[in-house]
C-alpha cells in the first residue's frame, strides 16, 4: 500500500499477513486463492484488495516477515562472550529446528512458489536469503581463522557449501524424512571439516 499508513492500517496488514500465512501452511502455495484469505481473516474481498493485489504478492510479504523474525530470534540468542564456533554452532542448530519442523513450516509453500513462477533475481527472497546466510557465515568462519579457532583456507567457498549442505538437509527433511541424528552427523562433519574438535 502507497503513502503513509495510519497504526490502524498497520495492524490491520500484519493481521492478514499472520492469518495468510496459517493458511499457507495449511494448504502450500498453488491451492490458496484470495477468498481463502478472507474467508481466515473475516475481511470483506475489498478490504483485502485495500492491501494486497494477490496471492503472491501476500506470499511474498510472509516470507519477508519470515525472514526478518528468524533472524531477530538468531540474534537474540547470541550472547556477548561468544565466540565465532559458539555463533557457528547457534546458527547451525538452529537451522536444525527449522528443517525439522513438520508443523507450522512454510517449506512446502515456498517451493510450490518458486517452482510456479519466474522470480526475478532482483526479487528473489529466497536467493538474498541465501546470500545473505553465505556472508554472514563468511565472516564468521574468517573472525574464527583469525582468533585460532578455525581452519580453512577459502572461507567464501566453505560458506556456500554449509548453506547448501543446509538446503540439501531441507529438501530432504521435506521428501525422504531425515532423522535428527542425521543432521547432527552433517553438523559435525561441517564444524570438523573447519577444524573444531567436537565430541559425539
Amino acid at each position: 500500500m502507497r503513502g503513509n499508513m495510519g497504526e490502524k492500517s498497520v495492524q490491520k496488514r500484519k493481521f492478514i499477513l499472520e492469518t495468510a500465512r496459517k493458511v499457507f501452511v495449511e494448504k502450500g502455495f498453488k491451492k490458496v486463492t484470495m477468498k481463502d484469505i478472507v474467508d481466515a481473516c473475516e475481511i470483506s474481498r475489498g478490504g483485502l484488495y485495500l492491501y494486497f493485489e494477490n496471492t503472491s504478492q501476500i506470499f511474498r510479504e510472509v516470507m519477508k516477515l519470515e525472514s526478518e523474525e528468524a533472524d531477530d530470534v538468531f540474534s537474540d540468542s547470541i550472547t556477548e562472550d561468544a565466540t565465532a564456533a559458539d555463533i557457528l554452532v547457534l546458527f547451525l542448530q538452529e537451522q536444525k529446528k527449522e528443517l525439522l519442523r513438520k508443523k507450522d513450516t512454510l517449506t512446502q509453500a515456498v517451493y510450490e512458489y518458486y517452482f510456479e513462477n519466474q522470480v526475478a533475481r532482483k526479487d528473489n527472497i529466497l536467493k538474498k536469503q541465501f546470500d545473505s546466510a553465505v556472508k554472514i557465515i563468511e565472516r564468521l568462519i574468517e573472525t574464527g581463522v583469525d582468533n585460532g579457532e578455525f581452519y580453512c583456507e577459502d572461507c567464501a567457498g566453505t560458506a556456500r557449501n554449509i548453506m547448501f549442505v543446509l538446503e540439501g538437509l531441507k529438501i530432504s527433511a521435506q521428501t525422504i524424512h531425515i532423522t535428527s541424528e542425521t543432521v547432527d552427523q552433517e553438523i559435525l562433519y561441517i564444524l570438523r571439516s573447519l577444524g573444531v574438535e567436537v565430541e559425539e
